[in-house]
């Protein structure tokens, strides 16, 4: 590959255009930018990255926090597979790539240093739940920031999210309205915060209708198929079961489907199902996951541009609102 000097060379200018034609392209003509990218595209010179930083103290990289206790087996979760897919597509279209932080360690301080190691213009937080010390130190330090599902604020800090509580409520009434009064739910872990929204949503919206959660209605799951499953066969082996039961992920309750399935129950005839996602699996598998939708692409898209909007504002803007998005009930076979 060309260097910086060879190109230099061949255009008949000294290295420091060169470096102002690709760092600061503002302060040269556009004669001498045009015969400099041509002559570069012809010898093949690309920009040293590293040095290009250093100049203009912008890096065009986002780092991603992507901490949802990659220690299980079932780490990956086809609804943030997809968010990630649309906030790639909104970040590359500006320019901005994305670089994936190590969360392994235990340093309170590890993403804040990772940040200035790499120079990053913004970070994405995918969490656990956890408040974990490292991300809420990221948070306050003034760095442009974006959570998911997580209610981060700070100096330059916000979060996108469903409206986890109205979301569950739909589903709800969607299953009061067919005639269910025994209906039993499989939450999200208490300590995220769509579990515990959720939760309160539905608990609230079938105190509306009068319809009563026993204790033994409610089983804590993890937003993953195994748990869907377990909770399931816990619910179906009480003395009086359920008819219907809401799962907070579309994973839990294609778990519940298939632990009722298995138990010779019928669906929706012996027990209602619907779930809250609607996974590209929700659709597929027969005979179809009545769900509560959110918006996933909208979800990738909104962090976008939120932290778009944070690496380009003046520092003294505020952040950006909290950005909640609608969710949809999509009525599908299972209720």
């Amino acid at each position: 590959m060309a260097t910086i000097r060879e190109l230099a060379r061949h255009c008949g200018v000294s290295v420091a255009t060169v470096s102002r034609v690709f760092n600061t392209p503002e302060v040269v003509s556009r004669e001498t930018r045009q015969r400099v990218e041509a002559a570069a595209a012809e010898i093949g010179y690309l920009p040293n990255e590293s040095a290009r930083t250093l100049a203009t103290k912008k890096s065009n990289m986002i780092g991603l926090v992507w901490d949802t206790d990659h220690r299980r087996s079932g780490w990956r979760h086809p609804f943030l597979q997809e968010i990630l897919v649309a906030l790639k597509t909104a970040l590359s279209a500006q320019g901005l790539h994305l670089l994936l932080l190590a969360t392994g360690a235990d340093e309170p301080d590890r993403h804040l240093r990772a940040v200035r190691r790499h120079n990053l213009d913004g970070v994405v937080l995918i969490d656990n739940g956890s408040r974990d010390p490292a991300v809420l130190g990221l948070a306050e330090a003034g760095i442009p920031c974006v959570a998911l599902d997580l209610p981060l604020t700070g100096p330059c800090c916000t979060y996108v999210t469903s409206d986890n509580a109205g979301g569950a409520g739909q589903a709800a009434d969607h299953l009061v309205t067919r005639g269910h009064r025994r209906i039993a739910t499989i939450t999200g872990p208490a300590r995220t915060g769509p579990g515990a929204e959720r939760l309160a949503g539905f608990r609230a919206a079938l105190a509306a209708h009068d319809v009563a959660l026993p204790p033994e209605y409610v089983v804590e799951g993890d937003f993953y198929l195994d748990s869907g499953r377990a909770a399931m066969h816990r619910l179906l082996s009480l003395g009086t079961p359920p008819t219907a039961v809401f799962a907070a992920g579309d994973e839990m309750a294609i778990g519940a489907l298939q632990a009722a399935t298995a138990a010779g129950r019928r669906t929706p005839d012996d027990i209602a199902i619907v779930g809250f996602d609607d996974i590209e699996l929700a659709a597929l598998i027969p005979p179809g996951l009545t769900t509560v939708a959110q918006d996933r692409t909208g979800f990738g898209t909104a962090a976008a541009e939120a932290l778009i909007a944070m690496i380009r504002a003046a520092p003294e803007v505020p952040a950006p609102p909290p950005i909640v998005l609608p969710t949809t009930l999509t009525a599908r076979g299972t209720a």
